[in-house]
């Protein structure tokens, strides 16, 4: 009897300890490391998606967040996604009018947490991080008609997301045609779309969410990013312009023969990638003149550079009736390989 109750007792634990061995491992993340691709779709079939290409493969998770959320879809192009304090933030513009919209998901899975949708949310262009659980989505606001000269409205606004409730909290009146925004300790400075015609750079207080001083730019300013020095640089047009974001002056001018496409920061953070004439090139900050070295006899639609193993990503749309490529090349500038994204690849975000 007493050898029958120590085997039942050694039995018990056995099962509790296998018990625990099950339902300790968590659930694996799906998309934990490597890139999300941004699918713009046909604009006017509003079916655009988000795609995931992890660093060790060459096979790409199409339309993941309907993957994920089987009874939604996003219904609109992919304007932009950033992540906050674990939650993803996907812009969502649609052609039609009161459609647009931001879908807050799980960042690594894309399950749907909540929606932000018209009034509080009219043709969002970027969004970015402007405190631990803050987001800032900049918004053109109800556009109209652009042949009558009259598209962007005139103030856009920054929508202020509280990610802890999942609401908009304010808006911030910006300006015309409002857009990138890159934050530089305790502010954000906030440019416009090239086309809007707006020459003014505008700097919010991101402990107050209310604008704190305005500048004429004299073209209108694209905020980049910051370089490893804490430099702002701003794209105006031709000019590739280094501020000094606490003096608010400018400290460099960078000219270049035409304007150049899809510039983005290295991830050391001490040079540019950018694509001219068909061809891409790098540039260091510490530059004088806008000569920069060619790294690849082609241009793209969009450049990412992965901050992790620094390799060049960049999107190919042959058409927007198919799907587009993303191609992958060490820094140097050797392919590494070529992978087969959805309807007009054109962002990236690294994770």
């Amino acid at each position: 009897m007493k050898h029958q109750v120590i085997k039942g007792v050694a039995f018990s634990l056995l099962a509790l300890s296998v018990w625990n061995c099950k339902t300790s491992d968590p659930d694996p993340i799906p998309y934990e490391s490597g890139v999300y691709i941004l699918n713009a779709g046909n604009f006017t079939s509003n079916n655009g998606t988000i795609s995931f290409l992890s660093r060790t493969s060459n096979t790409v998770a199409t339309n993941i967040f309907q993957a994920a959320n089987p009874s939604l879809s996003m219904s609109g192009g992919a304007q932009g996604y950033t992540e906050v304090n674990g939650k993803g933030l996907i812009l969502v513009d649609n052609t039609t009018v009161g459609q647009d919209k931001v879908e807050i998901v799980e960042a690594g899975t894309f399950k749907s947490r909540a929606t932000l949708k018209t009034p509080d949310i009219e043709n969002p262009r970027q969004v970015i991080q402007a405190g631990p659980n803050k987001a800032y989505i900049s918004c053109w606001d109800v556009s109209g008609d652009y042949s009558a000269g009259t598209f962007y409205k005139d103030p856009g606004y920054i929508a202020v997301v509280d990610l802890n409730t999942s609401t908009v909290i304010k808006k911030i009146p910006a300006v015309k045609g409002v857009e990138k925004m890159v934050v530089s300790g305790t502010e954000a400075f906030v440019g416009s779309n090239t086309y809007s015609g707006s020459k003014t750079l505008l700097i919010i207080d991101l402990n107050t969410d209310t604008e704190k001083q305005r500048i004429d730019f004299g073209s209108t300013p694209e905020p980049i990013a910051l370089d490893a020095n804490g430099k702002l640089w701003i794209q105006a047009g031709k000019d590739l312009v280094r501020v000094n974001p606490l003096s608010r002056l400018v400290e460099q001018r960078l000219t270049f023969a035409a304007m150049p496409g899809s510039v983005t920061m290295s991830a050391d953070k001490q040079s540019f990638y950018y694509t001219l004439g068909g061809k891409t090139y790098n540039l260091l900050v510490s530059a004088t003149t806008a000569a920069g070295t060619q790294v690849l006899a082609r241009s793209f639609s969009a450049l990412g550079i992965d901050p992790q193993t620094k390799q060049i990503y960049g999107s190919v749309i042959p058409s927007y009736a198919q799907a587009g490529y993303v191609l992958r090349y060490q820094s140097t500038g050797v392919l590494i390989d070529s992978v087969k994204a959805e309807i007009a690849p054109s962002g990236f975000y690294f994770r």
